[in-house]
């Protein structure tokens, strides 16, 4: 887990274009970058930002050791004066960003990167890899814990990830999203996150008999007695064996912290709902019924529709691998360039598809609440030199169908800006928070929305709309690259 080791963990067109720009003596060109998304994960109404610290760490250990420079040079394509010039390679722009656990919308920046173009389009691959996979992730997990409708979300999915690092950064998004803990020992021990866990069937099987395997467990973990009831026969073994279990740590004196059973297979809800009256008749109202076995946030939710009486779930290869959307989507464009003046001025990209114009310049982006509701309203984004007044009336229109309007009143709107500095000149100016304080935060943040933003299938569109200033540079910017084309 170790970010120092990862400066050539980059696309290799990144190293040819930036022997490139140093051929052509436009290295410190200055330039601006935006990292963005277009499409929300997983048909989500919305996504959550993650992996920003780190992108931090990455950038701070941003350097070209003797090694890596020797296996550029042995790849016989680069210069030797290029290679050297590496050598002091350093980032020494500025970036700013969304704070991790900030809900995000399609085709707004969740980082803006200022720097000479040599560094800033160096670092397009890493910041990519990292912001995609923990976002993708932290999106998958927030869904999930709508789903359950306050029960615990336990990440479980260490062993079904996509090797060891996005088994231990997944674990952490997934916490950001809202999991209550992980199984993931290597996460906990580097995040300060809780981590849980019960036995494996083979717990059972390593036992003569189901009770043995129980009564051993229970006796190690009388604090902690969760007990995998579907070994054998769930109902006319396990969770009679867990009883008596139960029933036994009781007349010993002991009362168990937290107890109950696990069901890892079957049809869960007819089963939790067996379980439930066996335990209330035996006395045990209070033991807990948790699940496994291949969840998501749609079978999560037709169970709980189905009156399951699961109250803690363990959710593991659909979420670490967000199964049904395993890639975020997000994407790094060039908005804005160093002119002949030696003054930065707004960039696009045009393209065939309307989904892929880009919205050009330096931008900001602010959240407007609703004072009355304190829900989230739109968001606007604006160029960087615009700034909105909350003492006066706001227009806010849609940019795809600009006769959809409204204009809010004086008082009855706040607003707060999203994209906060992270680093200054090469250095942070920025304490990434706990992966705890993170999870809080995010929790916050979802709680602004709407329900119909929130739901799983065909969430209502959260409205992203243009300032009139930037909505009028981008139709300019667009009908002059068309006459161009021309």
């Amino acid at each position: 887990m170790n970010s120092q080791d990862l400066t050539l963990l980059t696309d290799f067109y990144q190293l040819t274009m930036m022997q490139g720009y140093y051929i052509t003596n436009t290295a410190n060109h200055e330039v601006v970058f935006d990292l963005f998304y277009r499409t929300n994960p997983s048909g989500s109404g919305y996504a959550i930002a993650a992996g920003l610290e780190q992108v931090i760490e990455y950038i701070k250990n941003l350097t070209f050791s003797s090694e890596d420079l020797a296996y550029l040079r042995s790849l016989d394509i680069f210069q030797d004066d290029f290679i050297e010039y590496l050598r002091d390679f350093r980032f020494t722009g500025d970036l700013y960003a969304v704070p991790e656990g900030t809900v995000v919308f399609p085709n707004e920046p969740l980082l803006r990167v200022h720097a000479p173009i040599f560094q800033a389009q160096f670092i397009e691959t890493a910041l990519l890899t990292i912001i995609n996979h923990q976002s993708l992730i932290a999106t998958k997990a927030s869904r999930v814990v709508w789903a359950a409708q306050g029960d615990p979300i336990l990440e479980f999915g260490l062993r079904r990830a996509q090797g060891p690092d996005a088994g231990v950064y997944g674990a952490r998004a997934a916490m950001i999203g809202g999991c209550v803990a992980t199984s993931n020992v290597l996460a906990g021990k580097l995040f300060g996150v809780p981590v849980r866990g019960t036995h494996a069937h083979s717990w059972v099987m390593s036992f003569a008999d189901e009770l043995t395997a129980f009564r051993h467990y229970a006796s190690i973990f009388p604090d902690a007695c969760i007990l995998l009831v579907d070994t054998y026969d769930t109902l006319h073994s396990g969770v009679p064996n867990a009883i008596k279990v139960f029933q036994e740590l009781l007349d010993q004196g002991i009362h168990s912290k937290l107890y109950g059973i696990r069901l890892d297979s079957g049809d869960l809800a007819y089963l939790s709902k067996k379980a439930r009256r066996m335990l209330d008749e035996a006395g045990f109202p209070h033991a807990i019924i948790s699940a496994s076995s291949d969840l998501d946030e749609y079978l999560i939710s037709d169970l709980k529709t189905q009156g399951t009486k699961i109250t803690l779930w363990g959710v593991g290869t659909k979420l670490i691998t967000s199964s049904d959307c395993p890639a975020f989507g997000g994407i790094y464009k060039l908005s804005a360039e160093t002119g002949p003046d030696g003054a930065l001025h707004p960039k696009m990209k045009l393209s065939e598809n309307p989904d892929k114009v880009t919205t050009p310049g330096i931008k900001k982006v602010y959240r407007i609440y609703e004072t009355a509701t304190r829900k989230a309203k739109a968001d606007l984004i604006t160029l960087e030199d615009e700034y909105i007044d909350a003492s006066k009336p706001l227009k806010l229109f849609d940019p795809a169908a600009t006769w959809k309007q409204m204009v809010l009143k004086v008082g009855s709107y706040s607003i707060r800006e999203l994209l906060i500095p992270i680093f200054h000149q090469g250095q942070c100016v920025y304490d990434s928070p706990s992966v705890m304080d993170i999870r809080n935060y995010c929790q916050q943040e979802l709680a602004t929305l709407w329900d119909e933003y929130r739901r799983l299938i065909n969430p209502h569109i959260y409205p992203v709309d243009l300032s009139d200033k930037l909505y009028t540079l981008k139709q300019k910017m667009i009908d002059d690259l068309r006459i161009i084309d021309k």
